[in-house]
């Protein structure tokens, strides 16, 4: 396993610059199994536009960049008791357009399998067809955050008030979930299934640079630019989860994007310095966590 430069320092100080604070999420990609029936399901349910569908992958989004791509593997098994992928968030520009999506899985008829307010954001959770989960969020404004302490005392977040949330659509009628989703959905944030918290701590803070926006016993979440979280991380799978094995349906990477070439060879060097094995991708480099769970850091295109 790579070693942060604090744990090669001997110190327990953080010595790692902060990632800058432009980064914003790319896509997703993700193993499935049957593709077609992947790619529909996305399409009726979720209302995602096809940008590219070859014979076992396919790239979806809004109509712009690739948000989510989906790669057959029609072996794969189910996931299990191993770290791998919790949840991607689809982040909606409005909550107007999250109580759309709303609308739709209703007409479609597609089971949730939860939705919260967590004061910081509004989310619905559901599973794909593989059982790959999907948070669909939309974020409140900035100035109306709660500080995490605020956000984690009294035991979770507060059920989510589908009343109030599609009374901003309820003019609309049954044209609001009609056509397929809007431009200006993107990558939210990742939320994974780890071994262990301080591990990923050592990793996704001290090497690759992530600030820390709330730690909790079992979890953090992390980010870059204040932002509530790009990346959760937790052991709800266990403490001492193992790496994800071969075969099995769930993440195949995700990934970090920086505004310059600079910034994504300053996250290598950080890596290198580290121990960790890199390997180069189009526009940067691929680097797997503790777990075996790649993530590229790129330039924008």
């Amino acid at each position: 396993m790579c070693m942060s430069p604090s744990t090669v320092s001997g110190s327990a100080d953080r010595a790692t610059p902060s990632l800058p604070a432009t980064l914003r999420l790319g896509p997703v990609h993700l193993v499935v199994t049957d593709l077609d029936r992947s790619v529909a399901w996305y399409q009726r349910a979720l209302g995602l536009r096809v940008h590219r569908h070859d014979v076992t992958d396919a790239a979806l989004g809004a109509g712009g960049e690739d948000v989510v791509v989906l790669h057959e593997q029609s072996q794969a098994r189910a996931a299990g008791r191993h770290a791998g992928l919790y949840h991607y968030a689809l982040l909606y520009p409005t909550r107007e357009e999250l109580a759309r999506a709303a609308l739709r899985l209703a007409a479609t008829g597609t089971p949730i399998q939860g939705a919260s307010d967590h004061g910081t954001h509004e989310a619905i959770y559901l599973p794909d067809p593989d059982g790959n989960g999907i948070e669909l969020a939309a974020d409140r404004p900035r100035e109306r955050w709660p500080t995490p302490e605020e956000e984690f005392s009294g035991g979770g977040p507060r059920p989510l008030d589908f009343d109030a949330l599609l009374a901003t659509v309820a003019a609309e009628g049954d044209a609001a979930p009609a056509g397929p989703v809007q431009p200006g959905l993107r990558m939210g944030h990742v939320h994974l299934h780890v071994g262990d918290v301080a591990d990923g701590l050592a990793f996704y803070r001290d090497v690759l640079g992530f600030d820390v926006w709330a730690l909790l016993p079992t979890a953090a979440f992390v980010s870059a630019g204040g932002y509530h979280h790009h990346l959760g991380f937790n052991t709800w799978k266990g403490e001492g989860a193992p790496s994800v094995p071969d075969g099995v349906v769930g993440l195949r990477h995700w990934t970090i994007v920086l505004e310059t070439v600079d910034q994504v060879a300053e996250v290598r060097d950080r890596v290198r310095v580290a121990g960790c094995a890199a390997e180069d991708v189009t526009g940067g480099f691929a680097v797997a966590d503790p777990w075996g769970m790649p993530v590229h850091v790129v330039v924008s295109g």
